[in-house]
């Protein structure tokens, strides 16, 4: 579980590819201390586990995506030389600054629109329209693995004001029109609409359907 607070950003020195899978090896911007294997960390908000002997000190370190993963996400586009955000999971005890982030991602997100608003930057964002019962207005959004409000929305877009320190510290900085952006719909919304279905008439989805048995064999 994560907070959506980026501790740092990283760069990526190797991205190794092995068919529909990629391994990536990241340097840290700030040391990341007593780091360890099997340690979960959000890249780009996409929670991934640290390789055993690819830890060198506290400035590096690898991570495994598989196919499924890079299909969902923008993990795939990623580039040797890119930059990405970058926090590890959050201890019992820890502040939850943040909101609630599982590094679960639901879709991608496209900026179509980046203007100056005051000292802040007003970015709106399109997406698949089927997520958009769990986005509310300031209600919360993780994109990229960055906790943030929801300052509009409609069915398949919403909008986020950032603040300048945001910017400067994550690969905001980067995002122009036509980016493509990790989004994670706020945990809470996504189980009071499963909940709340029953009572909506919308019927239950079968656990066990003929294409489930035909990609199993049967």
């Amino acid at each position: 579980m994560f907070t959506g607070l980026v501790q740092t950003t990283g760069r990526l020195l190797q991205v190794q590819a092995r068919g529909d899978e990629r391994r990536f090896v990241i340097e840290p911007a700030a040391p990341m201390p007593t780091l360890t294997v099997g340690e979960s960390i959000a890249v780009n908000g996409v929670c991934l586990t640290v390789e055993a002997g690819s830890i060198v000190g506290e400035r590096r370190f690898g991570l495994y995506a598989s196919g499924q993963t890079l299909s969902l996400t923008t993990l795939g586009q990623l580039r040797q030389g890119d930059m990405v955000n970058l926090e590890r999971a959050l201890a019992v005890g820890d502040r939850l600054g943040g909101h609630l982030v599982a590094g679960h991602v639901d879709c991608i997100a496209t900026v179509t629109d980046r203007r100056p608003d005051g000292e802040s930057t007003r970015f709106t964002l399109g997406f698949p329209q089927a997520f958009g019962p769990q986005v509310v207005d300031k209600g919360s959004v993780a994109l990229d693995g960055i906790s943030l409000t929801v300052t509009g929305c409609g069915d398949d877009w919403l909008a986020v004001n950032i603040i300048p320190a945001t910017i400067a510290e994550t690969t905001i900085s980067r995002w122009t029109p036509g980016s493509k952006v990790n989004m994670e719909t706020d945990v809470i919304a996504k189980y009071v609409q499963k909940m709340l279905a029953a009572w909506n008439g919308e019927p239950a989805k079968p656990s066990i359907t003929e294409d489930f048995l035909r990609s199993h064999g049967f």
